[in-house]
């Protein structure tokens, strides 16, 4: 009889509860790395620590690996205490109890890092936000990254209060 057949469950995996959305896990290409998504960006699974920002810095395509690898060795050095994760395929840095002062994220021809606490920084970062609290700094290949400014500026923003999610 069509339609009266018994289907039998599928508990090869558990199922969500109800109203509960599935997210799929994020696609690797050959070879087990992360899929860049558009302009670039590594796909990496939310997650806090150390390991999955250095997955992220790894999978950064071309020039934009060493200088992320830069980037977190120089927030490091300016903040000793800062705590990683990341969060909507960007890495991000914050301080226990102060919330995440800043993120960065792959764009085709630049990095884009955000001072999610920005304005209140001295001097301003350059990249105006539509956010009244964000600041941005845009860096090119052919930028020569100015260290002890960006240092300054990590020092600034991690002992402000920052964003909370």
């Amino acid at each position: 009889m069509f339609g009266m057949a018994k289907k039998t469950p599928d508990t090869s995996e558990p199922k969500p509860k109800a109203g509960t959305p599935r997210k799929p896990a994020p696609k690797t290409a050959a070879g087990g790395t992360p899929v860049l998504l558009s302009g670039g960006n590594p796909q990496i699974a939310k997650a806090d620590g150390d390991a999955p920002v250095q997955a992220y810095i790894a999978a950064m395509p071309g020039w934009k690996s060493a200088a992320g690898a830069q980037l977190d060795a120089l927030i490091v050095r300016a903040a000793p205490d800062v705590r990683k994760a990341v969060k909507w395929n960007s890495p991000f840095y914050g301080m226990e109890g102060k919330g995440w002062f800043l993120s960065s994220h792959c764009f085709t021809k630049y990095i884009k890092i955000a001072f999610l606490n920005g304005a209140a920084l001295d001097p301003l970062p350059p990249g105006a936000s539509k956010d009244k609290n964000t600041r941005y700094l845009d860096l090119h290949e052919e930028d020569v990254l100015d260290e002890a400014q960006f240092m300054d500026w990590v020092k600034q923003a991690a002992a402000r209060p920052g964003w909370v999610p």
